[in-house]
């Protein structure tokens, strides 16, 4: 659901390289949907050797820790969009396409290799050679543009990562602050709290860009790889905390409905790709395995593990919680210091993660703005065009503060094109002069077709929800809840 030679997310890792310029070797970094677990230097991302190969279940380890990030946080209330019935059944649909897709980008990036004789080939660069393989003089002829895409929806993918981050950790700060003076040591009272009205969550998020300004001016990977660690030891403890309490005392789920409302179910749609949307990071955990013809049974039971827990969570979730689930099931733990505390885990932990969320929409853009400029502006432009960047994340997180429907927004406008369009249009093109069966044709169009309407219908009901509620923040300055 973070960068260093691989990167976690909802979320990818893929070497990026642009044909607009030479890019630095330290351009040269894996992509992310959510977090940091393969910590590899730069001399050997740009290498791209496989002699400190990674075992099975490494690779085993970094793909399901890959997949863990704000992403699940957020799937409970996904089911309350969708159904306690339907919610489950479309993320087990969902993990098995997802799954597919990454097999089919796989496979045409091994096709590839052995075509080229290249030792590695990153998610663009797949889709630019898939492009040339096709019949059509036209799509030879701009095949580049499919590289080009990829790192659009790329930047557009982590950018919109950052811009979540940025309200999750308004709105959990803002929480704790609230319930500081009534915090006890009692996590099973049923008292209800009112929580002391502070400021507005949009100037929590505020307060925070100083910190996140320090964080992207690091542009050493190494020192990132440290936040990596930290985030993922700190998220870690707190979903475990967060899965054992929401096991405890589960209503009567007879009162949830099996199907929710059509028009809520787009808003499931996006919240769930933007959990799944890790497509980036099977080709750099492909390359680093010592032996890769083990990847593919890796990469299934890696998604199953992913798609369980992510069931799991998302229905246990909204039947202990129901129809009072928040946008992040973290507001929803009760006001006593141990959950606190998780609250509090999670935030130093996504406020980690910004920085390598930050790195890969950085490392496609500043290298070719520099290379635009004398060696004496190149410094002053690298950290203006990080300042910017950072700024602008922060004012859309201000001018969206609603935590789901950003979560929603970003799946669908980002996640469907990197993991459910492009990859079967990418097997089309990469075998079609080969042969290919009419089923196979007609199963990867069914994807691409499926995966378009999903980021129609659910990026206009996101925003469509977005109009709606005006200029109204959805979280008062004054909450109540059970401690």
């Amino acid at each position: 659901m973070s960068v260093t030679k691989s990167t976690e997310g909802p979320q990818g890792a893929v070497a990026i390289k642009l044909d607009l310029m030479s890019p630095p070797e330290s351009a040269k970094k894996l992509e992310n949907k959510d977090s940091t677990f393969l910590d590899e230097s730069p001399s050997e991302s740009a290498g791209l050797k496989k002699t400190k190969g990674i075992t099975v279940f490494q690779a085993l380890i970094h793909l399901v820790k890959g997949n863990m990030g704000t992403g699940i946080l957020g799937l409970p209330l996904a089911v309350k969009n969708a159904g306690i019935l339907m919610g489950p059944l479309s993320l087990l649909v969902m993990g098995f396409i997802a799954c597919h897709c990454m097999h089919i980008l796989v496979k045409c990036a091994q096709r590839f290799c052995k075509r080229l004789n290249k030792p590695f080939m990153d998610y663009g660069d797949t889709v630019m050679h898939g492009l040339e393989a096709n019949p059509n003089a036209w799509l030879q002829n701009h095949a580049h543009w499919g590289r080009h895409i990829v790192s659009f929806f790329l930047i557009v993918t982590q950018l919109g990562f950052c811009c979540v981050y940025i309200v999750f950790l308004a709105d959990n700060l803002k929480q704790v602050v609230e319930a500081v003076n009534s915090t006890t040591n009692n996590c099973h009272s049923n008292e209800t709290v009112i929580l002391t009205p502070t400021m507005d969550s949009r100037l929590y998020m505020l307060s925070f860009l100083p910190f996140l300004v320090l964080l992207v001016l690091i542009r050493n990977l190494r020192i990132l790889t440290i936040f990596s660690m930290l985030a993922n030891i700190s998220m870690l403890v707190s979903l475990v905390i967060i899965i054992q309490y929401i096991t405890q005392e589960i209503p009567d789920p007879s009162r949830l409905p099996l199907v929710a409302s059509w028009k809520t179910y787009p808003l499931f749609f996006g919240t769930a790709i933007f959990s799944f949307e890790s497509i980036g990071v099977v080709l750099p955990l492909e390359n680093k395995m010592k032996n890769a013809r083990h990847f593919p049974a890796i990469l299934s039971l890696g998604m199953s593990i992913v798609t369980s827990l992510y069931i799991g969570m998302a229905a246990l979730g909204y039947l202990r919680f129901g129809d009072d689930i928040k946008a992040s099931i973290s507001l929803n733990l009760p006001n006593c210091w141990l959950y606190q505390s998780v609250k509090l885990l999670y935030i130093a932990g996504i406020l980690c993660t910004y920085a390598l969320q930050f790195y890969v929409p950085a490392e496609i853009i500043i290298p070719f703005a520099i290379s635009r400029v004398s060696t004496r502006w190149a410094l002053p432009l690298d950290l203006s065009i990080r300042l910017i960047m950072v700024c602008l994340t922060c004012l859309l997180a201000i001018l969206i503060p609603r935590l789901d429907l950003v979560i929603s927004l970003v799946g669908s406008v980002s996640g469907t094109a990197l993991a459910l369009i492009i990859p079967p249009l990418l097997e089309v093109t990469t075998f079609y002069s080969e042969g290919m069966s009419p089923l196979t044709i007609f199963k990867d169009a069914l994807i691409s077709i499926l995966g378009f309407v999903g980021f129609v219908v659910g990026t206009y009901q996101a925003l469509d929800e977005l109009l709606k509620s005006g200029d109204s923040h959805p979280f008062s300055n004054s909450t109540t809840f059970v401690r």
